[in-house]
């Protein structure tokens, strides 16, 4: 079981490998895959940009048909997403006191409350596009008690947004790309490079602000 579990995690993370598990999974397992990212801090991991996009890539060669990869994926992020809200909303300020575990991390949970701070309700859009703040923006949403209605009407809208931009956008060039599959590693390094990006920013910019404005905020502790 081990051996399988070790198999599949390098599957993700490996471009042939991400192929061929898409291929064999289907829309089902990007589905799972999807739901457990946004829905569980175990996911934090998963790599739901690079799978999106291949799964569009391969939709537009015919191996995954587009109708039963948009609306399933697109529900599944939605879902996640409150499930990741209400753990926020129930857990409350004990999120932050809890210890560092293999599936947990405060450093995420905090890069994704300075996230959700400096944007407010947008960061629930915005967070879907930033690799583990979108897992962990929808617990501090629910632990800063945002108003569900006002959290699901962001959320459903920013689950479309992603999950509609990055499968598509790997259809179109699917489509508009010939032998794109021959450039798949090519693919997923720049959408790896521009997930990661906004991060590597941020942290650039909180070096170089001065010391007050990087205090930790005793209610972030």
């Amino acid at each position: 079981m081990l051996e399988s579990l070790f198999h599949f995690l390098r599957s993700l993370f490996d471009p042939e490998g991400l192929r061929e598990l898409i291929r064999s999974g289907g829309a089902p397992l990007i589905c799972g895959i999807v739901f457990i990212e946004t829905g569980f801090f175990v996911g934090f991991f998963l790599p739901g940009d690079s799978l999106l996009i291949t799964a569009g890539i391969l939709a537009a060669g015919g191996f995954l048909p587009l109708r039963w990869l948009l609306l399933p994926v697109m529900l599944c992020a939605i879902v996640g997403d409150q499930i990741g809200y209400w753990i926020g909303r129930s857990a409350g300020a004990a999120l932050y006191k809890r210890q560092d575990s293999f599936f947990f991390r405060r450093s995420h949970l905090q890069r994704a409350h300075d996230f959700y701070e400096k944007y407010g309700g947008r960061a629930v859009i915005f967070a879907r596009f930033v690799p583990i703040v979108r897992t962990f923006c929808p617990p501090v949403a629910g632990a800063a008690r945002m108003p569900y209605g006002r959290y699901v009407m962001f959320d459903i809208f920013g689950g479309i947004f992603w999950v509609g931009a990055m499968i598509l956008g790997g259809y179109s060039l699917g489509r508009s790309v010939p032998n794109i599959g021959k450039y798949i590693h090519y693919v997923i390094a720049v959408v790896a490079v521009v997930s990661i990006l906004p991060a590597v920013i941020g942290v650039l910019k909180s070096r170089k602000a001065p010391p007050s404005a990087t205090s930790a905020n005793p209610a972030r502790d």
